[in-house]
C-alpha cells in the first residue's frame, strides 16, 4: 500500500489519526494545508494502519543516505542521569570535542552534564548550555581584550565588547532541557525513546551541503531553513537546534562551525549540522522523493583524480 504523509499536532496522550502517539517519537513529513506546530510527527498508511519512526531509525536513514562515516547524535534532557553515561568530562572538557569525538571515534556512546556536575568541564560550555551565568568578562576575550581581564587575553572574534553583549541579549535565555543535559549516539538510544530535542551530523563538505539541501526540499522560504550562526561550536551542535536559546529561529537546521577557536581540534575538512528533531524527521521522510535517492550521482559524484591528456582537467 502506498505511503502517505501528514503532520499532526502532538499530544502526549492524544490519538489523531488512529492511536496514542508515543512519548519520545520522532516526526517525518507534512501535507500542503498544515504548518510546523510541534516536534512530534507521525507516518502512516491510509486506513487504519500508523507507522512510527524513532529517533535512532531517522538517524540510521540519514547516515546511510549521506554515507556518514560519523554516527549521528541525540539530545535530550533528563531528571537523572542515565545508567552507564559518561560525565562530559571523562570524553573531553569541551561539549564540541566530546561530540566529535563520541560521533567519529566512538569514545563512548553518551555523556551527560548538570549543575552538580561541572567539574572539569568547560565554563564557557556550561553557560551556553544554560547551566551557569555567561562570566562578564567574556565580552572582552571573545573581542578586544582588557588588560586587566585574563591578562589582556583576546580571540578577536568580535569588533568590541558592546557587539558581543548586544548578540547575547540576541539569544535570549538559554534553558537547558532537564537538569542533565545528555547525548547520545542515535544508534544507542534506549526504548522507549527519551524526548529528543535534535540531532547533530558530522561529515564531508560534500556530505553536509547534501543534508542542508534536503532540508529545503519542501520549505518555501529559501534563507532561514538552514542558517550558519554566531556562537561557539557547541551552540551550533546543540543548543540552538535543541530549542535551548530563547529566541533562535525554530525548525532551522545550523550548519557550522563558524567558530576558529576550535580549528585546531577538528579536522580542516569537516562540518557539521545541528538539526532540530521535526526536521530531521521530515528530512528521513523527504529522502526517496529526493535528489539524494532519486539522483544520487548528483548527489555523490564520481570524481576524476587524474589530468585528462591535452585538457588540463580533472
Amino acid at each position: 500500500m502506498r505511503l502517505a504523509w501528514r503532520k499532526i499536532l502532538y499530544t502526549r496522550h492524544g490519538n489523531e489519526i488512529t492511536g496514542t502517539v508515543p512519548h519520545g517519537r520522532l516526526p517525518l513529513i507534512q501535507t500542503k494545508d498544515s504548518c510546523i506546530r510541534n516536534t512530534r510527527w507521525d507516518l502512516f498508511r491510509k486506513g487504519d494502519y500508523m507507522a512510527e519512526i524513532s529517533i535512532k531509525e531517522a538517524g540510521q536513514r540519514l547516515a546511510t543516505a549521506f554515507h556518514l562515516a560519523a554516527r549521528p547524535l541525540a539530545v535530550y534532557g533528563s531528571e537523572t542521569i542515565p545508567a552507564g553515561v559518561a560525565h562530559l568530562a571523562e570524553v573531553n572538557r569541551c561539549l564540541a570535542v566530546s561530540l566529535y569525538r563520541m560521533a567519529s571515534q566512538r569514545e563512548s556512546p553518551a555523556i551527560y552534564v548538570g549543575p552538580d556536575s561541572k567539574e572539569g568541564c568547560c565554563i564557557g560550555g556550561l553557560a551556553h548550555t544554560g547551566f551557569q551565568p555567561e562570566p562578564d568578562d567574556i565580552k572582552w576575550f571573545v573581542s578586544t581584550g582588557k588588560s586587566d581581564v585574563r591578562g589582556g587575553a583576546a580571540e578577536y572574534l568580535k569588533s568590541g565588547p558592546e557587539v558581543v553583549e548586544a548578540c547575547f541579549r540576541a539569544l535570549g535565555k538559554v534553558t537547558p532541557p532537564g537538569r542533565y543535559l545528555v547525548v547520545q549516539a542515535c544508534e544507542a538510544l534506549p526504548d522507549p525513546e527519551p524526548e529528543i530535542r535534535s540531532i547533530c551530523c558530522f561529515g564531508t563538505a560534500e556530505q553536509i551541503r547534501n543534508m542542508a539541501a534536503l532540508v529545503h526540499f519542501n520549505r518555501t522560504d529559501p534563507f532561514t531553513p538552514v542558517i550558519v550562526p554566531w556562537g561557539p561550536s557547541c551552540s551550533t551542535f546543540i543548543t540552538y537546534p535543541a530549542g535551548m536559546t530563547e529566541k533562535a529561529p525554530k525548525n532551522t537546521a545550523f550548519m557550522g562551525p563558524q567558530d576558529p577557536t576550535q580549528n585546531h581540534t577538528l579536522p580542516p575538512d569537516m562540518m557539521a549540522i545541528g538539526i532540530p528533531a521535526a526536521v530531521a524527521g521530515e528530512m528521513a521522510g523527504n529522502l526517496d522523493a529526493s535528489f539524494v535517492i532519486k539522483r544520487p550521482n548528483v548527489a555523490f559524484p564520481r570524481r576524476k583524480t587524474e589530468v585528462q591528456p591535452g585538457t588540463g582537467e580533472l
